[in-house]
């Protein structure tokens, strides 16, 4: 697995600037938050000095830019960021063969699409069959992965490149109340690369699971506006996801029929700290269990579908996994997951 962010990190600025939107009752609470968020870093495309939204940055002065120059600005710096994550995977092994490609994103839209884009700046052969997995959110990784290895078990001579990339920061919108900026502190800019073969090596995926918790629909979505996509997340997630997971019976497919304790690699889609507390709560995990999805949470943020390809990247590079179970939340309210183990 190979993994890429940009180089301006705009947590601590975009902190002081929505503390600047919010009036004096409030901004003492979100300050609080923001401390107990579990982020210290958040990555973007943007420039700016000091930041994308001082003066000379792409959101200074109003009115903000609309939603036709920040797919403009997808178009060319999506494929970008992607292809160096793909060139972080190429140093760990190599690409040559490709038979399929699979791209996630939610962030953006351009035709033809940065499947394409992606493929022709690798210089693929046409005859390359793409998918492109759009708008599914935060476990779009795993409608990903899981789609390359149905290919690769259809067809077992197939070498699926895998890549998800997201910029949430095109995606600032004008806020004055406390949920909404509190949503946007949470997202960063990120992509990831996965090469998926017949091959014994690295992690071998296993079956796929999958749910969606009824009178959900509400609380995680996004909205198409004229200045950029407008995201919307409920603080009753946490609680939700806590509530879906206590379920026995979605415990036990999600653990293939094992108590939790037993799985000694998760690899949960680090949506925000109060998600990875439910998780841990919820299936009374040991507190180290998700430290991959704090640590990856900590440095980067919710990069949206490139989130869990990073902790599964940090799992891939620490001791061996003997039952790993992959594990992300998002519109629906969904639950999509599947289990994995290191190769020997």
């Amino acid at each position: 697995m190979g993994t890429a962010v940009p180089g301006h990190d705009v947590h601590q600025a975009f902190i002081a600037w929505a503390s600047e939107q919010l009036g004096e009752r409030e901004k003492p609470l979100f300050e609080r938050m923001a401390k107990r968020s579990g982020i210290a870093h958040r990555w973007s495309i943007l420039p700016g000095d000091p930041h994308p939204m001082g003066p000379g940055g792409f959101y200074h002065g109003e009115p903000l830019p609309g939603t036709g120059a920040r797919m403009q600005l997808y178009a060319r710096a999506a494929p970008e960021l992607a292809l160096a994550a793909i060139e972080d995977l190429r140093s760990k092994i190599a690409l040559e063969g490709i038979t399929h490609l699979v791209v996630a994103s939610c962030t953006g839209f351009v035709a033809p699409g940065i499947d394409q884009i992606i493929a022709a700046r690798l210089g693929l052969a046409p005859s390359v069959e793409r998918l492109l997995v759009g708008f599914m959110g935060c476990y779009a990784a795993v409608v990903a992965l899981r789609s390359a290895r149905h290919i690769v078990r259809s067809e077992p001579k197939s070498r699926v490149l895998v890549v998800t990339v997201e910029l949430s920061s095109l995606h600032l919108s004008p806020a004055s109340e406390l949920e909404p900026l509190l949503a946007m502190l949470q997202f960063g800019d990120g992509a990831a690369a996965a090469l998926v073969t017949a091959e014994p090596a690295g992690f071998a995926l296993g079956p796929g699971f999958a749910t969606t918790r009824p009178d959900s629909a509400e609380l995680i979505r996004w909205d198409i506006t004229d200045r950029g996509f407008a995201m919307h997340l409920s603080g009753e997630v946490p609680g939700r996801i806590a509530a879906g997971l206590a379920d026995p019976g979605f415990a036990q497919v999600a653990t293939g029929g094992h108590d939790p304790g037993e799985v000694d690699g998760w690899a949960v889609h680090a949506g925000g700290r109060s998600i990875l507390d439910a998780v841990e709560r919820a299936l009374a995990l040991e507190p180290r269990a998700l430290d991959a999805s704090r640590e990856v949470l900590d440095a980067f943020g919710n990069m949206s579908s490139s989130t869990l390809m990073f902790v599964l990247a940090r799992l891939l590079q620490g001791p061996p996994v003997e039952r790993g179970v992959a594990l992300a939340f998002g519109p629906g309210l969904a639950a999509e997951g599947f289990g994995f183990t290191s190769t020997t």
